[in-house]
């Protein structure tokens, strides 16, 4: 039997489990992140909840199967999952805060059931994940990297080719270039997206552009 405490406390959990999940994608800047997933797994919650209580009032009465209502999350997430993926220059990003999505949604459903331990074990698995596979993924996996340059720069005659020959040193492969107008006068802020074999050189290639000769600022964009 439902009860008003038991629709209450499900609730809760479920937005303190989606609320870790959320604040890890928060952390490193995705579109999608704590409200997203805290809203989508209260609603997967709601929803659940919904089913089961539909089921108690009609148990009996008409052919009602309470998992129906809930197979619609399953189908529905893909739209949302879909709106955080995208084609960003050269790569393709959201991929993972969509995966999470999905993830979230489906323990919203489990709290909503009632099957907590599936649900705990669930988001331990999905912080595990996110936090630390990736690290195992970036050194021991990956073998191009993807990565945008930013580099701002005084006007100078033949800066591009001078920055091109750096970059040589380091094998990567130049794949796209935008020029925009620096707020310093002057000033020319360069993107270049770059396709690298390893990823031992970041710091070093950081440290070579600084040393070119009308070279203001560079750092590596956040992915």
């Amino acid at each position: 039997m439902l009860t008003d405490f038991i629709v209450t406390s499900r609730l809760l959990l479920a937005a303190f489990l989606s609320g870790l999940i959320g604040f890890e994608r928060e952390y490193h800047g995705r579109a999608a992140g704590l409200r997203t997933h805290i809203l989508l797994c209260v609603g997967s919650t709601l929803i659940m909840l919904t089913s089961m209580y539909l089921f108690e009032i009609y148990s009996g009465k008409v052919l009602c199967d309470p998992g129906r209502i809930a197979a619609g999350v399953v189908t529905g997430i893909g739209f949302l999952g879909a709106g955080t993926i995208m084609r960003f220059r050269v790569s393709v990003r959201g991929l993972t805060t969509a995966a999470s999505l999905w993830v979230v949604s489906s323990i919203g459903l489990a709290v909503g059931l009632g099957m907590y331990s599936g649900a705990i074990f669930t988001t331990v698995l999905t912080l595990v994940t996110l936090l630390f596979f990736s690290k195992l993924e970036y050194l021991f996996v990956r073998r191009d990297w993807y990565r945008v340059l930013i580099i701002e720069t005084r006007d100078m005659a033949g800066q591009l080719f001078h920055i091109r020959e750096e970059l040589a040193n380091y094998e990567v492969e130049i794949k796209d270039l935008e020029v925009e107008k620096s707020s310093e006068p002057g000033n020319t802020v360069l993107r270049i997206s770059l396709k690298l074999t390893t990823s031992q050189y970041d710091e070093e290639i950081l440290a070579h552009m600084s040393r070119v000769e009308g070279v203001k600022k560079v750092k590596w964009e956040k992915i």
